[in-house]
């Protein structure tokens, strides 16, 4: 099981590396907008943890840009874009779940494993 995270705030990606590796969980970061939808077309990975506010694409491109290729990794966006009409846009541009900032790292672990039973792989609990 892989996560590529697109973040482009360097503090708060370090934090997020830090903590899914911590987790058990196999992760790539990219800070840019274009490298999540290179890498992700490149790669086989089974969530993407996507930031909208990333600079060369925002999330939104990259979700349309991938649903578009045809791409079928779950799509978690994680933004501080909160506002209801920035949800539906974030969902309707093909991501699978959305997440505010801030948020628990808990909460965020709950919605990837959620994600995989959604697509149907095997997801080990550390509690």
């Amino acid at each position: 099981m892989k996560i590529l995270l697109a973040e482009d705030d360097r503090r708060l990606g370090k934090l997020i590396m830090k903590m899914l590796k911590k987790e058990q969980f196999a992760a790539d970061w990219v800070e840019d907008g274009q490298s999540a939808y290179d890498q992700a077309l490149t790669e086989d990975y089974d969530v993407m943890i996507l930031d909208w506010m990333l600079p060369k694409m925002d999330g939104i491109q990259v979700s349309q840009a991938l649903r578009k290729e045809g791409y079928n990794g779950a799509i978690l966006m994680l933004t501080a874009r909160g506002a209801l009409e920035d949800r539906v846009n974030g969902l309707d541009a093909g991501a699978d779940d959305y997440m505010m900032k801030p948020f628990a790292f808990e909460e965020l672990f709950a919605r990837i494993r959620s994600l995989l039973r959604r697509n149907y792989f095997p997801v080990e609990t550390n509690t």
